[in-house]
């Protein structure tokens, strides 16, 4: 529950990857469950770029400071210790079992309509929303008592972590696609220092402050609340993915002028959704996306139980009984730069993916597997800490890779799609092994227990991988150029010549407009 503030989107996480899908994409915070938009690999005239300069480089400024400062919550990496501490009193059980669980159920009913509305709304109705929401959160934290009071908290926080899909498009609605790249970047900068920001300011004002978790959840109320005034002086934008494409309509409508015999389509069948819809049966049978989309669901899946539930394995491991020996945001801090360190270095990895992807998903996901039984087995709370650590900068690495791999052949459209249809299936995952293992109505298991069964979950994926990779790299020597086969270079995540034209082809042959 604490560990969200290092959930990006998830969506994202995840935890959210922005950027265009033909250019090296900025690390990401967490995917927290975060959503990816991708968007246009259009060209911009030089004329174009230098249209009303002062107007955008001003809302796009204003936009990550409000990300920053949304992103600031000190409270949030001790939400856990709080609850379970005197001043709250709630036990670990109610904690694992009957609290916890709900964020997960929350999440998966609010993301679909979330993802719909942030784009028929114009993104910032959705932002205020979230903005709401977080205010609710902490008046809940500061002023509930009972347990019922605690389970609605966290049905708030499933609305944030659904929101968040809004913050990532927002910002490519206020710019040409031309500089889609640099914007990116600053925003999702923005709230990765937030995250650190917070992190430290709340590890801080814990150990050297020595003051109650009250307080600073008191502090995290202000700045949230901060956070809503500035969502409501958001600009708002004239057009959005799906929905407000109201001069590609105008034109629409004068070709059928033009061609009055052509027979009128229905206007659900025109509709871009639909289209994209349509589409995803084509986009299934390719084996490269196929591979990433289901490392997305069941990896991410596995990713954020460990980060919803390891702050409540932590207080088991080491129960502090001081307030200032609870440290929890300096893990969140390190943990938070690794991954955007690991991220980083994702967009120079040269690796044929085609050939190797299997086998480094494989080997990953197994280094993972160790730090979670090492997360589950150890009673030193340092060696808890690492392997968290670790485990967290593993997932970031494979992310930016993912994300690249997945919208590099789809247009905006349909990139946004994969990624919505991704987390809300993993999602689901996430529900059905929450309610099986974790709610009290299922088996109820201890946090102990709970890490050694994701520990079984990715060995599990690990073995499924392993077995992937040989077949591939078997096929794949067995048709080495020597034998009358064909090579293909290494790959990274760098930029490469973008399309001149507006229109990308399906891979059914048809074409949606970007």
């Amino acid at each position: 529950m604490d560990t969200k503030m290092g959930v990006e989107d998830p969506n994202a996480s995840g935890d959210e990857m922005d950027g265009d899908k033909h250019m090296k994409l900025p690390g990401v915070e967490d995917g927290d469950a975060e959503l990816v938009v991708c968007p246009s690999d259009s060209t911009t005239s030089p004329e174009i770029l230098q249209e009303e300069p002062r107007k955008w480089k001003f809302a796009v400024i204003y936009l990550c400071v409000y990300g920053f400062m949304s992103s600031i919550r000190p409270g949030e990496a001790f939400i856990t210790p709080y609850l379970l501490s005197v001043e709250k009193n709630f036990t670990r059980e109610e904690v694992t079992n009957e609290i916890m669980p709900v964020l997960t159920y929350s999440y998966m009913v609010v993301l679909v309509p979330a993802f719909l509305l942030t784009d028929f709304l114009r993104y910032k109705p959705v932002l205020i929303i979230q903005g709401l929401s977080q205010v609710v959160i902490w008046l809940l934290l500061l002023m509930g008592t009972s347990l019922l009071q605690m389970q609605l908290m966290e049905f708030f926080y499933g609305i944030t972590m659904a929101c968040r899909v809004a913050y990532s498009s927002y910002i490519f609605s206020l710019v040409t696609p031309g500089l889609y790249q640099r914007v990116a970047s600053y925003s999702r900068s923005s709230v990765l220092l937030g995250v650190f920001t917070s992190s430290i300011l709340g590890q801080l004002c814990l150990s050297l402050g020595n003051i109650t978790f009250y307080t600073l959840s008191s502090i995290s109320l202000g700045f949230v609340s901060l956070g809503l005034l500035l969502a409501i002086c958001l600009p708002w934008p004239k057009r959005s993915l799906f929905f407000n494409r109201s001069q590609e309509k105008a034109e629409k409508v004068e070709m059928d002028k033009m061609n009055p015999q052509k027979p009128p389509a229905s206007k659900w069948k025109e509709s871009v959704l639909v289209q994209m819809l349509l589409e995803l049966k084509h986009v299934a049978k390719m084996p490269n996306l196929r591979l990433w989309s289901l490392w997305w669901i069941f990896n991410s899946t596995g990713y954020y139980l460990v980060l919803f539930y390891v702050h409540i394995l932590w207080n088991k491991v080491y129960p502090a009984t001081e307030n200032k020996k609870v440290y929890n945001g300096g893990v969140e801090a390190a943990s938070t730069l690794l991954s955007a360190l690991t991220a980083f270095c994702a967009g120079y990895a040269k690796i044929r993916w085609k050939v190797w992807a299997e086998l480094v998903i494989a080997a990953i996901t197994a280094l993972q597997a160790g730090l979670l039984l090492l997360m589950g087995t150890t009673d030193n709370i340092w060696v808890c800490y690492a392997a968290y650590v670790l485990f967290r900068g593993f997932y970031q690495f494979l992310v930016p890779i993912a994300t690249f791999q997945i919208a590099s052949s789809l247009t905006k459209e349909l990139c946004a799609l994969v990624f919505g249809l991704n987390t809300f299936l993993g999602t689901i995952l996430k529900s059905i092994i929450n309610i099986i293992f974790s709610d009290r109505r299922g088996l109820g298991l201890d946090v102990h227990s709970q890490f050694l069964v994701y520990f079984i979950y990715f060995t599990i994926l690990t073995v499924v991988y392993f077995v992937c990779a040989a077949v591939v790299l078997i096929r794949h020597f067995r048709n080495r150029p020597d034998r009358g086969g064909t090579t293909d270079t290494p790959t990274e995540l760098s930029p490469v010549a973008a399309s001149a034209s507006e229109t990308e082809p399906l891979s059914n042959g048809k074409s949606v407009m970007s």
